[in-house]
This record gives structure tokens, C-alpha cells and sequence, in this order.
């Protein structure tokens, strides 16, 4: 069991799960490879045109702006004003509100953004919340060396990749205008108050 398996309770029975290897961070970085294998298995409940798929249940409202690869699976909102690129895949029941901006990210069953929020390269697990304004980074532009340090499990865990934002637990709640630091993994029932800052970098 790898540190996604544990955090994101349907992450096997997925279709990423069947295809994706790694931890969290080698999934996002191979994100739009993964959505793009994944387009080329749905069926006809899809809306496909390029490398855009929505399902036919999805509400996308005028204004959105939705750059592939990308699938939006059944019974979803895409926003007005919102922007989702960079290779994302969008589970059933979820909502990307008005003025959010999601990049690479893979978002599971339930979860929302709410409204004015950033979702960069990272993977959200099911039924979690984000409030207004609230913020999920994805590179350490604060430091001078920007690769992947976490302090996890009394361990340090570290990576050459530059870019990841979190790997989010089932159940997770981040509260109005908190802000989850690049490199952080955040149990399953997480919450995270409002005006919070998560950062798990190590510092040595």
C-alpha cells in the first residue's frame, strides 16, 4: 500500500488507480498521460470533442473555461469564471465554483471548490470541501532549492519533482482563505481552520 492508498479510500477501484504507479507526486506529474488514457475508454454518456470529455448529466456554465486533457464525470458543476487545465480528472458529484482555478489535479467523488480557490497538482481525495478563497499551492517560490521536502510520519520524504501542490484525505475541510503550503499530505478528516496555514516542508 503505497501513502495515496491510504489516504483515498477508492483510489484502487478507480480508473487511475488501475493505471497509475508511484507516489503521489509521480501520479500528478504524469496526470494529462493518465486522463488522456482514460478518454479513449468512455462510452457514449460522454460529451467528447478534442480532448474534453463531460458527461451528459454536467452542468457547465457560460464562461468556463476547460483546457484538456480533462474529463468531468456525471452530475458535476463547472462554474462560471472558473478555469481547470493541465491535465485533470473530475469524479461524479463535484463542483469547481465560480472563480476557481484548478490545474493538474485529479479530484475524486463529492469534493468542491467552492469559490475563488487555487488547486494546483495535487490529488483530492472524496467528499472534501474547500472554502471561499481558500488555497492549495504547488511550488516553493519562498526557497531556493523548491524540490520536494515533506516531513511525513516522523520521516523526511524527498523528490526532484518541483511541482506538487497535496495529496488530500477522504473528509478533508480547509476553511475560508487558508493557504496548504507546495509538498503536503493531509490525513484523511483533516481540518484545516480558516485564515490556517499547513506547511510540511523540512527545513534541514
Amino acid at each position: 500500500m503505497n501513502i495515496v492508498d491510504a489516504h483515498i479510500a477508492s483510489w484502487r477501484s478507480s480508473p487511475l488507480g488501475e493505471r497509475a504507479t508511484g507516489e503521489a507526486w509521480d501520479i500528478v506529474a504524469n496526470a494529462a498521460g493518465l486522463v488522456t488514457g482514460i478518454l479513449a475508454t468512455l462510452d457514449a454518456d460522454y460529451e467528447i470533442e478534442g480532448d474534453i470529455a463531460v458527461h451528459r448529466t454536467t452542468t457547465v456554465e457560460t464562461g468556463a473555461v476547460m483546457k484538456g486533457p480533462l474529463i468531468v464525470g456525471p452530475n458535476c458543476l463547472v462554474a462560471a469564471a472558473c478555469l481547470i487545465r493541465g491535465g485533470c480528472w473530475i469524479d461524479s458529484d463535484c463542483i469547481v465554483g465560480p472563480g476557481a482555478e484548478l490545474k493538474t489535479t485529479l479530484m475524486f467523488r463529492g469534493s468542491k471548490l467552492a469559490h475563488f480557490n487555487f488547486v494546483g497538482d495535487s490529488i483530492l481525495g472524496s467528499d472534501i470541501n474547500l472554502e471561499a478563497g481558500s488555497i492549495i499551492a504547488n511550488y516553493r517560490n519562498d526557497l531556493a532549492d523548491p524540490r520536494l521536502r515533506i516531513n511525513y510520519s516522523g520521516k523526511t520524504i524527498e523528490s526532484d519533482t518541483l511541482k506538487f501542490g497535496a495529496l488530500v484525505g477522504d473528509g478533508c475541510r480547509i476553511g475560508a482563505n487558508a493557504v496548504i503550503a507546495p509538498g503536503a499530505i493531509l490525513a484523511p478528516r483533516t481540518v484545516v481552520p480558516r485564515l490556517g496555514l499547513i506547511d510540511q516542508r523540512t527545513r534541514s
